[in-house]
């Protein structure tokens, strides 16, 4: 067994954006990631355009990850891990209310590349987010667990908007189909579907939908 490195940042701090410094957009367009694409194709978010959002892993993170160690992040020195906090919210909103101007169709946030939900108040920032703008819609992937004080924030999250947002629990556990989704390590053998990504089913995320439409747990290989 590996003991939890005392790191509580990334390994890249100089890649780490101060966002009163930071004059590029928070929120990156999907179709610049090939694993996430552009436009939407399929299921009942079509039409609408991936962005993302990358924060500072660990620093947001709860030390319970078992990916504390070997986060994927370790492997992106180049990324900009925008720094978190009420400024960044701010931005965000802003961003949101310009980009749903040019794209009135819908805009679907990948939260997050990097990091996780790092306070009550920020879930709640995405929840009014969803009440203000009616054509956004979020998806992405936790480490907390889901009976943990934020993990319920975001359980309640799925519940009341469950046709705009899906943020699934990070375990190796089979999905019940009322909020409580889940993404699984490739070693899982219960009820789930491989990520088709992964597998070269589909090019990109844009194309195949089913982590935010199907209720069964989806499998992602270790990286």
């Amino acid at each position: 067994m590996t003991t939890k490195t005392k790191r509580k940042t990334t390994v890249y701090p100089k890649s780490v954006k101060p966002i009163r410094e930071y004059t590029n957009a928070v929120l990156k367009p999907g179709k610049n990631n090939a694993k996430l694409g552009g436009k939407i194709t399929k299921g009942p978010w079509k039409g609408s355009t991936i962005y993302s959002l990358t924060l500072t892993e660990r620093s947001t993170c709860p030390k319970s990850c078992h990916h504390w160690d070997d986060c994927y992040g370790n492997n992106m020195p180049f990324a900009h891990r925008i720094q978190h906090g009420p400024a960044l919210e701010k931005k965000i909103e802003a961003e949101l209310t310009n980009l749903l101007k040019k794209k009135p169709e819908g805009i679907t946030v990948r939260l997050h590349v990097l990091g996780d939900f790092y306070s009550l108040r920020y879930i709640k920032f995405w929840e009014r987010m969803l009440i203000e703008h009616p054509k956004l819609t979020i998806f992405g992937y936790t480490a907390h667990p889901e009976d943990s004080y934020l993990g319920k924030g975001m359980l309640i999250l799925n519940l009341r908007y469950s046709e705009r947002c899906v943020i699934r629990y990070s375990r190796s556990k089979e999905s019940n189909g009322i909020g409580q989704l889940y993404a699984a390590e490739e070693s899982f053998e219960g009820v789930s579907f491989d990520c088709p990504e992964q597998t070269g089913k589909v090019a990109s995320c844009a194309d195949c939908g089913l982590c935010w439409k199907a209720d069964k747990t989806v499998k992602f290989r270790s990286h």
